[in-house]
């Protein structure tokens, strides 16, 4: 990996604000609101903590929850609040490997109706791929040998029923049974296309974190290929550096769209990935493209208060409201730049938009942070993809940002 900084007192601070954010605000908030007594997942809890049950819960978000307190026990050094993370954690697990599992034909259901019954039951390869990276998290915190197991039988089947092997990398989605799907469609947001950059990236996150505490050759090899793809048709150049997103079966790109929060979360994976593969020439691309992207989103994609837009074609922005995610994603990207290169401009980008967080997007009254604020900073609790817990709305960002500063600066 990059670096640790060690003697940078402005790093230590921002080590010391994001640990105290992470063990005081975000860990506890999913502790006391994400499941119930019995376990179950909670529906949706609005800006105001207001619940509605009567929404469906989606695998993605177990496997989110289940890798974010795993991280958290596995950086704890206090016994007890270890084991007080990993009982959170045991409870995501047990619904990942349960209700959400589809015994008959492998691997994670798309969604779970109210009463625990499959909804969509549709195998998205990004909802595989961040089970895969759940699991393995657990695995290197609980030493659970049954969750590694589930976490091969996750890549047995991406590898088996989604890997393109005439042109590389990985398709979106299946029927149940693991065959054809005519409407592939992450979400509402996104298109029917066989492949995208979102599901790719997280395949390789997933990947990456299975060959770090395994350092089997198998995942390795499939890490290899998919950085690969990710180097050679995913990361264009065009106006500036940028991640394309969706993409036909040979990887023709098939919209202009420009998201900057995705960019500079892939500026830092495909170093990790890189870094975890061990080959020096995908080491010395991926480290050339990780500054890329970090330099075409900080000049392109970053307001004057810091802060990370959303989406743009060009230089004309489509969306200039600031998301939760792509905050966090920019603290990490910056600060991946900084121990890469040791230029403090990007130090200071990643110290300014921490800034910017504390500042706005933590919700310093109720916990946890504000999914969506208007360009000016201000939460909008109105907007539809506005809470605190939900399908998209889940511990993994922040809670990822909180850990990438506790495990890259010295303590």
């Amino acid at each position: 990996m990059a670096e640790r900084a060690s003697s940078d007192p402005l790093l230590s601070e921002l080590r010391e604000r994001t640990a105290a954010e992470l063990r005081e605000d975000i860990l506890p908030f999913w502790e006391r609101w994400a499941f119930d007594s019995d376990g179950w997942l909670v529906g949706s809890v609005r800006d105001d903590l207001s619940i509605d049950d009567d929404v469906p819960r989606h695998s993605v978000i177990v496997a989110r929850i289940l890798w974010t307190f795993a991280a958290a026990a596995r950086a704890e050094q206090d016994p007890a609040q270890r084991e007080r993370w990993l009982v959170v954690g045991r409870k995501a697990l047990a619904l990942l490997t349960g209700a959400c599992w589809d015994t008959a034909n492998g691997g994670v259901f798309w969604s779970l109706d109210p009463a625990r019954r499959p909804l969509s039951d549709r195998k998205q390869v990004y909802a595989q791929g961040f089970a895969i990276y759940g699991l393995s998290e657990w695995y290197d915190a609980a030493g659970d040998a049954a969750a590694l197991t589930a976490a091969w039988q996750l890549f047995d089947l991406i590898e088996t029923h989604s890997r393109d092997h005439e042109n590389g990398g990985y398709i979106e989605a299946h029927a149940r049974d693991w065959g054809p799907l005519a409407d592939m469609a992450l979400s509402e947001r996104d298109l029917n296309v066989p492949k995208s950059m979102n599901t790719n990236l997280h395949v390789l996150e997933a990947y990456t974190n299975l060959l770090r505490v395994t350092g089997d050759e198998r995942a390795r090899a499939a890490l290899a290929d998919v950085l690969r793809v990710s180097l050679d048709h995913i990361v264009g150049s065009e106006p500036w550096a940028h991640c394309q997103l969706f993409f036909d079966l040979e990887w023709n790109s098939v919209v202009p769209t420009i998201s900057y929060g995705h960019d500079i979360e892939a500026s830092w994976l495909l170093w990790e990935a890189a870094d975890a593969v061990g080959d020096e020439h995908l080491s010395s691309r991926a480290r050339a493209t990780a500054l890329d992207l970090a330099d075409a989103v900080l000049e392109h994609g970053v307001d004057p208060d810091g802060s990370v837009l959303y989406e743009a074609v060009g230089d004309e922005v489509l969306e200039g409201l600031k998301h939760w995610w792509p905050q966090a994603e920019g603290v990490v990207g910056w600060l991946n730049a900084y121990q890469l290169t040791g230029r403090t401009r990007y130090r200071d980008a990643a110290l300014k938009l921490w800034a910017y967080i504390e500042d706005h997007v933590v919700d310093h009254e109720r916990g946890e942070w504000f999914a969506v604020l208007d360009r000016n900073g201000n939460p909008m609790p109105d907007h539809p993809g506005s809470c605190k817990i939900g399908p998209w709305k889940c511990p993994y960002h922040d809670g990822r940002v909180c850990l990438e500063v506790m495990r890259r600066v010295n303590g």
